[in-house]
């Protein structure tokens, strides 16, 4: 999705999703910036993070996932009031010289490794702890923090 703001200073909201399947992470090599990253993208102005989060996975990945949730969402009963899944993790960091994201980083698991990718060309790779481990200078640190966090949490 292109970004929702376009003037300089402008701050989009993000979500990404690290997804665990058994004893793996699942990473991208994005195709822009030649880094491996989580699955994920930009909240469209008609949907909450909970739901982009969801989307972003089915549309790049094609894969079912369980957003988790490390603590009891309440439910109200009011037809017009929704708990949202809260993220594990919130950032802000900058893109480029006029552009920023607030990212709401969420964990998930799911059923199968079979990644159906968004583009033929898509790079992807269900990492191990140790291969996250061993990848300095190879992933970010803040991303290999993250999978790494997921893994600790969710993998079986």
């Amino acid at each position: 999705m292109p970004h929702i703001h376009t003037a300089p200073g402008q701050v989009d909201n993000t979500v990404e999703v690290f997804i665990v399947y058994r004893d793996k992470v699942l990473l991208r090599l994005h195709d822009k910036y030649k880094v491996w990253l989580s699955v994920g993208g930009h909240v469209e102005l008609d949907e909450d993070p909970n739901q982009a989060a969801l989307r972003e996975v089915k549309e790049e990945v094609g894969l079912d996932v369980t957003l988790y949730t490390h603590r009891q969402t309440p439910s109200f009963g009011e037809a017009d009031y929704r708990e949202l899944i809260p993220p594990f993790f919130l950032n802000r960091h900058r893109i480029n010289a006029t552009h920023e994201h607030v990212t709401y980083t969420y964990f998930a698991s799911t059923n199968s490794d079979n990644v159906i990718p968004e583009s033929p060309q898509d790079e992807w790779h269900w990492f191990t702890k140790t291969e996250l481990k061993n990848s300095k200078g190879k992933i970010k640190d803040s991303v290999r923090y993250y999978a790494i966090t997921a893994l600790e949490t969710l993998a079986s």
